[in-house]
C-alpha cells in the first residue's frame, strides 16, 4: 500500500496492493492495522454507498459541528472527486484538491475533519462507496455552492445534474466563522508527493 500525500495538509490519497487475473480481481477495501500503520488513524463507523449517472455532481458537502472525515473510493466507473479546506485558520483556506477515482485505478481518497467534498461522473455511470467517521446528522448537513466562483474549480463536464439542495447553497465567503470547523494544525500528511496523473489543484 502507497500513501501519498497532496499540498493540503491531512488529504491522502492511497494505492493498494492489487491482484488481477484471468477471473477478475482482488483488493482490500479497508485493514485497521495497515491504515493504522500508516498514520491514519481514524475510527470509521459508517459505510455508503451511492450510484449516480453521467454529469451528476454532488456537493460540495460538510457536517459541522460533528464533522466527518471520509474515505473514498469508486466500485465502478469513474469521478473527479474534490476536497476543499474550509478550515479556519488553515494557511491553505479555501483551496481544494481533485483526483481522478475509479473502478481501473482502485485509488481511494482520504479526507480528514475540516473539508467539503464533493465529486461529479465522469463516466455512464459510478457507484462511489465511503466510509465515515461520524453518523450522518440532518441538523449539522451543510454545504458550499459547487459553482463558487472564489473557488474556481474545474469538476470536468458540462451541464451538471445537481439536486435543488446542492443548487442553492451559498458561497463560502458567506459563511459565518462558527459555521466553520478550525485548523488544528501542520504535520498530518504522510508518504511522497501525489503523481500529476491523477490530480488537479486550485
Amino acid at each position: 500500500m502507497k500513501i501519498t500525500k497532496t499540498h493540503l495538509d491531512g488529504l491522502l490519497v492511497i494505492e493498494r496492493d492489487f491482484f488481477r487475473d484471468n477471473r477478475g480481481f482482488f483488493v482490500e477495501t479497508f485493514h485497521e492495522k495497515k491504515y493504522l500503520k500508516a498514520g491514519i488513524q481514524t475510527l470509521f463507523v459508517q459505510d455508503n454507498l451511492s450510484y449516480s449517472v453521467r454529469r451528476t455532481l454532488r456537493g460540495l458537502h460538510y457536517q459541522y459541528p460533528k464533522s466527518q472525515a471520509k474515505l473514498i473510493e469508486v466500485v465502478m466507473g469513474e469521478v473527479l472527486d474534490v476536497a476543499v479546506d474550509i478550515r479556519r485558520g488553515s494557511p491553505s483556506f479555501g483551496r481544494w484538491f481533485a483526483v481522478k477515482l475509479s473502478g481501473e485505478n482502485r485509488y481511494q481518497f482520504y479526507i480528514p475533519e475540516g473539508f467539503a467534498h464533493g465529486f461529479s461522473v465522469l463516466s455512464e455511470a459510478a457507484y462511489v462507496l465511503y466510509k465515515c467517521s461520524d453518523f450522518y446528522a440532518p441538523e449539522c448537513e451543510r454545504g458550499i455552492l459547487w459553482s463558487d466562483p472564489d473557488l474556481n474549480i474545474n469538476w470536468q463536464i458540462e451541464g451538471p445534474i445537481l439536486s435543488e439542495k446542492d443548487a442553492r447553497y451559498p458561497h463560502l465567503k458567506e459563511f459565518a466563522p462558527d459555521h466553520l470547523p478550525v485548523y488544528g494544525g501542520a504535520g498530518r500528511g504522510l508518504g511522497s508527493e501525489v503523481p500529476d496523473r491523477c490530480l488537479e489543484a486550485g
